[in-house]
């Protein structure tokens, strides 16, 4: 509120001196610092509590479609119905007594036929409002909007203000209404302009011929209004969609809390990473004395080989270490005397490229191939038949 009155005792002050000021901020976000796209659960979450990006005038736009669509296939039902009504209670006014008895008869009567009218209508237009959102949303049931919120009942002079005067929101659905009024009124215009002489010779024909003529030119003007909303919900969509993802925007630190909910302290995580290192050298440092053979860089890699003609297809990485770890496990090899070959480009590659576990590919087998070959003029290689 503070800020709104210092606003407006500037522009006093510079009103009179002919130079007009005004803070752009009015225009800003009202959500200020949230630059960060929603996630997932931030946009499931909206959705289970109702709110949902949408436009109200394609379900307008369906009900006003579906509810003349009924009038028209049911107009001679209608009709016949409503004829019936008058005539009877115009034949029979004049005998009518005017009883507790027969005025809740007559009431029951009038609701029944009423009903025979209104009901199909109703109907036809309740399925069409939720085949229009269900359409746009999908079929999503939530009774948060139900409840009241009392922490969001709080009166700001200057937040009020700013969303009713300042906002993108207020701004689009004035332009629309402002659309509505002008396409819908220029339709109107140009269908009666178009039937005017019809309607002038009404007051000449028989009263069925003159409702016809009117009906006819209502129907069309019904219909050309529902095509306008139709128009108008595919842009109003995307802007309600933008606006949408504007309003679920995260702050940073909103971001790393949602982070740290959904996936743990970022500590805990880290000590996880580790201790599963840890895991894989322990098992690592267990294989090498099983190795054949260790490939090495010869200082910053090593890849310990093992092949076993009776379970592997083809010679398989059962330990691989970088720097420290490359070290460990030379270290590993030559106290249990197993062999160790320099081969720069094959430990890189390798290590590059296999884990853990993994065969050597076809490519490699050739590179792999000279090695045995070396550990068999050596005597070195025992394998395992």
């Amino acid at each position: 509120m503070a800020d709104f009155l210092r606003e407006y005792i500037l522009w006093s002050d510079n009103r009179h001196s002919g130079r007009f000021r005004f803070d752009l901020q009015l225009f800003a976000a009202e959500d200020e610092g949230r630059t960060e796209e929603p996630t997932e659960k931030k946009i499931r979450e909206a959705r289970e509590r109702g709110q949902v990006a949408k436009t109200m005038e394609l379900p307008q736009a369906a009900v006003v479609i579906a509810g003349v669509g009924v009038v028209l296939l049911l107009g001679t039902f209608i009709f016949e119905i409503l004829a019936k009504v008058t005539r009877y209670y115009l034949s029979s006014f004049s005998g009518m007594s005017m009883t507790t008895r027969t005025l809740g008869l007559d009431f029951a009567a009038i609701l029944w036929e009423s009903s025979k009218i209104l009901l199909p209508i109703f109907g036809a237009s309740i399925i069409a409002a939720v085949l229009g959102n269900v359409v746009q949303v999908g079929f999503q049931v939530s009774t948060h909007p139900l409840k009241l919120d009392w922490s969001k009942l709080k009166f700001d002079p200057a937040t009020v203000m700013k969303r009713v005067f300042f906002s993108k929101q207020v701004a689009m659905n004035l332009v629309k209404s402002l659309v509505k009024v002008a396409a819908i009124g220029f339709i109107s215009y140009l269908i009666i302009a178009n039937d005017f002489e019809e309607i002038m010779r009404t007051p000449d024909v028989s009263l069925a011929s003159a409702f016809q003529v009117m009906c006819f030119a209502a129907f069309k003007i019904i219909v050309w209004s529902a095509v306008i909303l139709l128009a108008l919900s595919i842009p109003d969509y995307f802007f309600q969609r933008q606006e949408f993802m504007e309003s679920l925007k995260m702050t940073k630190q909103e971001m790393k809390e949602e982070l740290k909910e959904t996936m743990g302290d970022p500590y805990m995580r880290a000590r996880l990473r580790e201790m599963q290192r840890e895991i894989v050298m322990k098992n690592m440092i267990r294989e090498v004395p099983k190795a054949d053979v260790v490939v090495t860089n010869p200082t910053h890699y090593s890849v310990a080989l093992k092949y076993d003609m009776g379970a592997m297809e083809a010679p398989t990485v059962i330990a691989k270490g970088m720097d420290s770890m490359a070290l460990r496990i030379r270290e590993i090899a030559r106290e249990h005397g197993v062999p160790m070959i320099e081969n720069r480009p094959l430990a890189q590659e390798m290590y590059r490229r296999l884990e853990v576990g993994d065969i050597i590919p076809e490519d490699l087998f050739y590179a792999v191939s000279l090695i045995y070959a070396e550990l068999y003029r050596k005597k070195e290689f025992k394998a395992a038949i």
